[in-house]
């Protein structure tokens, strides 16, 4: 009996997935629940397990294609009487798991309710335009191109209504504009290695061409002297232990950032495009951005604001062994509100990170050394460390970004501030 296994629903807004890599091939025998496949989507990469054990039959989409949500992913074979079953309806789908993840990807910022909501309401040529499945498949039997049907859905989703309107009338014009050069072609030159430009590296390539692109990016730079924070750290480290905490400079950090933020609230927001309105965030969940090993990674630490410095420290570390082994889940990887980059002792001297849209801004964070400085009219050694931010000079002025991250110094410089600031 062959099994056709249509590739389910793994995710809130994911209409469709790129193939990262294939685990089986047609003709293998796999069991029940074995990884067969590894699909990117706009969250995360997940591994797909197998949802009949039997022969690979029939494999319908290859490396770096991309199967929307529904369509028939593979065919297994299952013996038997050679009937064609269908795969289980969504709430009998196999269980996927997240492998690792993904910057997060360019969305608008919207409201629904109280809460705030994340979509992609940008059509782009050539790319995803925002539409159900169902609406994608009837695109496909009247033959419609989605990316020329003016959308009028809620957000700019585009209905079937929209679809059935536009058979047999001229497509309308593209929301975004064509690129404006020709592609790059690169010849031949010597001895090289040609990697297909797919999952994570193009994802990151795409979204931070948009931000580049959407971006009016403003960096001011400060330096702020540690040599207090990293006396206060030194006898903290014991009482850590105590705890199994493993205590950094990025807690202290965190800490104060949510302090400045809540004295310039225009940092914390996001634009929605759909309305034309800045939303302004009252809850504060900080992107904790570094390398991982897939690529650049955004973890989120939740409430902020509500942690003390040994809880932030506990999920900071959480968070990092869990994109480090590739078991972040989406909740640990989406939904920031400001992003901190940071690459720990390898920070360099000065840095002018890509705003994660839709954020506003996006601090980084530089190494901390020992260098002379002048007090008092003596030279002496200080531990010294750089802080940058760039800003969406669309949302917020210079001077927020300025104020706000001389806030910020404040803070570290003099940590007993920092604590009489804690809630």
């Amino acid at each position: 009996m062959a099994f056709e296994f249509h590739l389910p629903d793994i995710g809130e807004g994911v209409v469709e997935g790129e193939i990262v890599g294939w685990k089986v091939k047609v003709g293998d025998t796999v069991k029940l629940d074995q990884p067969i496949v590894e699909i990117m989507t706009d969250k995360a990469t997940v591994e797909i397990p197998s949802p009949r054990a039997g022969k690979i039959a029939k494999i319908n989409y290859t490396d770096g294609q991309v199967c929307p949500v529904g369509a028939v992913l593979l065919v297994i074979d299952e013996g038997g009487n050679g009937k064609t079953v269908a795969a289980p309806v969504a709430s009998e789908a196999p269980q996927v798991q997240i492998a690792s993840h993904l910057p997060p990807p360019p969305p608008v910022a919207v409201r629904s309710g109280g809460a705030i909501e994340v979509i992609d309401a940008t059509p782009r040529t050539g790319g995803r335009v925002l539409a159900t499945p169902a609406t994608r498949r009837l695109a496909r039997q009247l033959g419609v191109d989605l990316h020329g049907v003016s959308p009028t859905g809620k957000r700019g989703r585009v209905t079937s209504e929209d679809v059935r309107g536009a058979v047999g009338r001229p497509a309308a014009a593209p929301q975004v504009a064509r690129a404006q050069h020709a592609p790059i072609s690169i010849a031949p030159g010597g001895d090289e290695e040609r990697i297909p430009l797919r999952g994570l590296r193009k994802k990151i390539s795409e979204n931070m061409a948009r931000a580049n692109a959407t971006v009016a990016a403003f960096t001011y730079v400060e330096e702020v002297d540690m040599t207090e924070l990293v006396a206060v750290r030194e006898r903290a480290k014991a009482r850590a232990a105590e705890r199994n905490v493993k205590l950094t400079y990025l807690p202290f950090i965190v800490k104060a950032v949510v302090s400045g933020l809540k004295k310039w609230p225009a940092l914390n927001a996001s634009l929605d495009e759909s309305t034309q309105e800045i939303v302004r965030k009252k809850y504060y969940h900080i992107g904790i951005a570094a390398q991982g090993p897939q690529g650049l990674a955004v973890s989120v630490v939740r409430d902020a604001d509500k942690r003390s410095i040994f809880d932030l420290a506990r999920e900071i570390d959480r968070l990092g062994e869990a994109v480090r082994t590739g078991t972040a889940t989406r909740d640990d990887l989406s939904g920031s509100t400001f992003t901190i980059s940071s690459l720990g002792k390898l920070g360099g001297v000065m840095a002018t990170p890509i705003v994660n849209l839709p954020e506003v801004a996006i601090v980084g964070v530089h190494k901390i050394e020992e260098r002379p400085a002048v007090r008092n009219g003596q030279i002496v050694a200080r531990w010294l460390m750089n802080l940058s931010i760039s800003i969406d000079h669309r949302l917020a002025d210079g001077w927020d970004g300025a104020m706000f991250l001389q806030d910020v110094k404040s803070l570290l410089e003099d940590p007993t501030t920092m604590f009489m600031e804690m809630v």
